[in-house]
Parts: C-alpha cells; sequence; structure tokens
C-alpha cells in the first residue's frame, strides 16, 4: 500500500517541484528569509496561499490581511475535507485527522481516483503515503527554491514574479472552458480589487475582491431550478 501510494503521488510531485520552487525563489525576493519561506510550507501546505501570501508581504500587507485572504482562498477545503473523510468513515479518527491536513487539490483527486484503497486493509497507508510524497516535494522545492533565490542574479528572479500570474492564469482556464461565467466572475473580483485599492491597502483591496468575486459567483453560477 505504501508502495502503491508513493507510485500515485509521483506525479503529483513531479508538478509540484517547479512550482514550489518558484515560490521559493520567491518568497525570498519578498523578503522571507530561508527558515521563514521553508517553514510556511510545512505548516501552510497551500500553494495559491502561499504565492498569494508572498506577494501580499511585498506589498507590505499586514499579518491580518494575509490571514483572512488565505482563508478564504482555502475556503473549498471545508468541502473537500468533509467529501474526503466521507470515504474514509471505516478509518478511525487518528488517520483521518492527520490525513485531512494534507489535502490539496491534487491529492484530492488523485484519491478520489482511488476510493477502494479506503475498504481495504492497511489501505490508510496508501492515503498517506500519497499525501507524504506530495507534501514532502512541495518542501523540499520550496527550501531549493529559497536557496536558489539567494544566488541567482536579481533580475532574474524579479523576471519569475510572472510565475505567480501563469499559475492563477492556469488555474482559470479550464474552468472558464467549461464555463463562461467563471471567467467572468474573475473580472468582477479584478475590478473589485481595483476599486477598492483607491481607498484602502493592498492587502484588504484583495480580501474584499476575493469575498466579494466569490459572492457574485453564488448567483451567476446557480443551477436552475429545472
Amino acid at each position: 500500500m505504501i508502495r502503491k501510494g508513493i507510485t500515485v503521488g509521483f506525479p503529483i510531485m513531479i508538478g509540484y517541484l517547479p512550482i514550489a520552487i518558484t515560490y521559493g525563489v520567491l518568497a525570498k525576493q519578498a523578503g522571507m528569509t530561508l527558515t521563514e519561506l521553508t517553514l510556511m510550507s510545512v505548516m501552510v501546505f497551500a500553494g495559491a496561499s502561499q504565492f498569494m501570501g508572498a506577494n501580499m508581504i511585498v506589498v507590505g500587507s499586514g499579518a491580518l490581511e494575509i490571514i483572512v485572504a488565505t482563508f478564504v482562498l482555502n475556503f473549498r477545503q471545508f468541502v473537500m475535507s468533509l467529501s474526503f473523510m466521507n470515504r474514509l468513515r471505516n478509518l478511525s479518527l487518528k488517520w483521518k485527522a492527520p490525513l485531512s491536513l494534507g489535502l490539496t487539490d491534487e491529492t484530492f483527486a488523485m484519491s478520489s481516483l482511488h476510493i477502494n484503497e479506503a475498504k481495504k486493509e492497511k489501505g490508510a497507508y496508501f492515503y498517506a503515503a500519497l499525501i507524504l510524497t506530495a507534501y514532502l516535494s512541495w518542501i523540499m522545492g520550496s527550501f531549493l527554491g529559497g536557496i536558489l533565490g539567494e544566488i541567482i542574479p536579481e533580475q532574474l528572479s524579479q523576471s519569475m514574479g510572472i510565475a505567480l500570474y501563469a499559475m492563477f492564469i492556469g488555474l482559470l482556464i479550464p474552468s472558464v472552458k467549461k464555463e463562461w461565467r467563471a471567467g467572468f466572475i474573475a473580472v468582477i473580483a479584478m475590478l473589485i480589487n481595483v476599486i477598492c485599492s483607491q481607498f484602502m491597502s493592498e492587502g484588504w483591496a484583495i480580501v474584499f475582491g476575493t469575498v466579494l468575486g466569490g459572492l457574485s459567483g453564488v448567483f451567476l453560477l446557480k443551477e436552475d431550478a429545472s
């Protein structure tokens, strides 16, 4: 089960490493120490939130602004955790609690494709191995990125800032292909952020743009009663 979990988690590891390295470089550029940016990966383990956090540090946002913004961004984790726990209802709490902390979009997607392992003997080891493979690769990539941020030319590290926007665009495009209104919601959030930034800090502008943009999706993506 452990070997199978590592095998299933290997593609996630390959995908995580370059993104984590980029995060490490950007976090170092934002003024975080190697210890701080690595500990952020250890304790947060959320790529989009860590990119956002690094960007908010650059613009001088306060701790409360960063916490609220990342909380809103990761609110979907509550729904994912409930779904994941429902599949693992045969497992004891001592397994459910730590496994839920390792959920990301990618580990959730891969575990959803292997729901039968939860019913097998020592099936918990499969999910633990899958999540730890992704988790450790993210931490390792972040650490390597922090080291690279110290030795590569500043102009090169600054140019990697485009990775933040590329990542969010990459996450948005598949949703827009399925439902054009998802793109409209992104535009609404962007406009709210621009408007709010005229009379409040960049950090709170991001928070309001995220919250109000998300609320607009409640109405725009409401399914027809039929």
